[in-house]
């Protein structure tokens, strides 16, 4: 059976590990870190400029939440929704190794690391997907590893594993 929704996408079996993708780049404002923190993490540092200034960050930084809301955004304009994604299964490894301050840009990489095939949903196949992420000084800002669900296109072919 076709997934209408997906059929012209890529799908498991078009993928490979090693495959790198380009994020961004996404300039952060004042109001875009004061917007997201008044809604989602209220801390003085990522809502008052003064009280920013006089914290351990020294200035206005954006939520790690918010750096990692951005950089899965990039990731699905530029790869999650050109491939059969199933939705996600969770993340790892998540550093922030800077703050992401007022007027950074954002970018970063986005590199399949691991391909597996599902061993109880032969329709299944599971990525992981390594994110780099940093700012316009070419520091990085944030790591993780994100898995995700992605269709296979033939659930009746072998279910050998990819190299990981």
């Amino acid at each position: 059976m076709t997934n209408t929704i997906t059929k012209d996408r890529r799908h498991f079996e078009d993928l490979t590990v090693g495959e790198t993708i380009s994020l961004g780049p996404r300039t952060v404002s004042k109001a875009d870190i004061i917007e997201f923190a008044t809604e989602f993490d209220p801390f003085p540092f990522h809502l008052d400029e003064k009280a920013a200034k006089e914290s351990l960050l020294g200035g206005l930084a954006a939520s790690g939440w918010q750096t990692g809301a951005l950089s899965l955004r990039m990731l699905v304009d530029a790869f999650l929704s050109k491939i059969a994604s199933m939705g996600g299964l969770g993340f790892t490894d998540l550093k922030w190794k800077r703050p992401l301050m007022k007027g950074d840009t954002l970018s970063g990489t986005a590199t399949v690391t691991s391909l597996r095939r599902s061993a109880s949903h032969a329709n299944m196949g599971i990525i992981t997907i390594g994110f780099d992420m940093r700012n316009q000084k070419n520091q990085q800002v944030m790591t993780l590893n994100l898995t995700n669900l992605v269709e296979v296109r033939d659930p009746s072919a072998p279910t050998h594993e990819a190299a990981q």
